[in-house]
């Protein structure tokens, strides 16, 4: 009887050990385990994923201390995330001692609508056959978004995919990662990689890395004038280390359109491109269009010549021209569709692929987006009410 009594007292313990392991795990990590729960694949194949991120993150936090390089990016995540467990966090954007990475080439674009009122926002993201996350977020302090990331941004890549509860843990990262999104104001944002061109800006304001930008441009800002002010007010520097610089074209659903670059032969000062007055759409590849540096001729001081980006941006521009930036969405998605790759081999061996082509409706806040080159299939996110389809 007493050793009856011995193990049920003792099954009591270990059910209240437990329990008060779950309350803690649930008090600590509830919202990251939320985050996680959510993650979902959308396609058949495992290449194409989404988020619903319930997590919080700090951005002044981030500001605070002066993040600029990846490195030290993955370093936060891993604290944040962790609370003090330590893990692994690999990312195709963190190079070696003495490596250069590749840079990416992307395409982007904002047209007016042909049917009704408003805007497009077109993105081809070009780089290595990786997976894909779609991310939508609901800060406290800011607007709600959603945005698309390259997972080997944050670990990830076809032979490591987050098939499981353990393996999705990495995902949490692509807030901190997104490369294009929109917010439910229609702001739209993305980035442009060009070789060389990383600015290191140092005027003792606080510094942002690259993909911080983006995340501060789709929580804090509502139009082109505002986003501009956010520019001003922090050093943007990119990760040397990664080989490349980067442009960033913002657009809002009022139709105001820049391109925000830096001046590498002066002291990486901002320089803005504004779309032209009374001029339908704007378009931006891989090489500077700032007056100081524009170039019709390729060339490898201001762009990147191995990724045809002159021809790209004429062949866009052309498209556009064509059709006064007038557009359908089938005439957008096709507009992308003429300057996308499919195994693309740069001079060195290195062969890259258009990764996705998102065309983002500025009005009605959905992203219609095609994955891999896959023109056959589109599949609509929707930020209200957070869908997909």
């Amino acid at each position: 009887m007493k050793l009856k009594k011995a193990a049920a007292w003792a099954a009591g313990i270990v059910v209240a050990v437990i329990a008060v392991a779950a309350i803690v795990i649930a008090a600590v990590w509830g919202r990251e385990i939320g985050t996680i729960a959510s993650v979902e694949q959308v396609d058949a194949d495992g290449y194409l994923y989404r988020m619903d991120y319930k997590a919080r993150y700090d951005l002044d936090e981030i500001i605070g201390m002066d993040i600029d390089s990846n490195a030290k990016l993955l370093d936060y995540v891993v604290s944040k995330v962790g609370k003090g467990i330590r893990f692994k966090l690999k990312s195709s954007q963190v190079a070696e001692e003495g490596e250069e990475l590749k840079a990416f080439s992307c395409t982007s674009f904002q047209a007016r609508k042909a049917e009704g009122d408003g805007f497009f926002y077109g993105r081809n993201y070009d780089y290595y056959k990786n997976p894909t996350m779609v991310t939508y977020s609901r800060p406290k302090d800011g607007y709600a978004s959603i945005a698309c990331s390259d997972m080997s941004h944050f670990g990830y890549s076809l032979e490591k995919l987050p098939k499981d509860l353990k393996s999705k843990l990495l995902c949490i990262a692509s807030i901190y990662a997104p490369v294009d999104g929109m917010n439910e104001k229609g702001l739209c944002t993305s980035i442009m990689a060009l070789p060389h061109q990383a600015s290191q800006q140092n005027t003792g304001k606080h510094a942002v890395g690259t993909t911080i930008l983006m995340r501060l441009f789709l929580d804090r800002c509502a139009t082109v004038a505002e986003a501009l002010e956010l520019v001003a007010s922090v050093d943007i520097r990119h990760d040397a280390a990664v080989g490349s610089g980067y442009h960033y074209m913002v657009a809002d659903a009022n139709g105001d359109c820049a391109v925000i670059e830096f001046d590498k032969d002066e002291g990486w000062k901002t320089l803005i491109v504004r779309k032209e007055e009374g001029k339908n759409w704007m378009h931006v590849t891989n090489h500077l269009l700032s007056p100081k540096y524009y170039t019709t001729v390729p060339d490898i001081a201001v762009g990147n010549p191995n990724s045809h980006s002159w021809w790209r941006y004429e062949t866009v521009g052309k498209f556009l021209e064509d059709h006064d930036g007038v557009l359908s969405l089938d005439q957008a998605q096709e507009c992308l569709a003429e300057v996308h790759w499919v195994d693309l081999l740069w001079p060195d061996g290195t062969i890259e692929d258009t990764q996705y082509s998102n065309i983002y409706d500025q009005q009605e806040l959905v992203l219609h987006l095609r994955n891999w080159n896959e023109y056959d299939t589109t599949r609509d996110f929707a930020l209200f009410p957070y869908s997909v389809k």
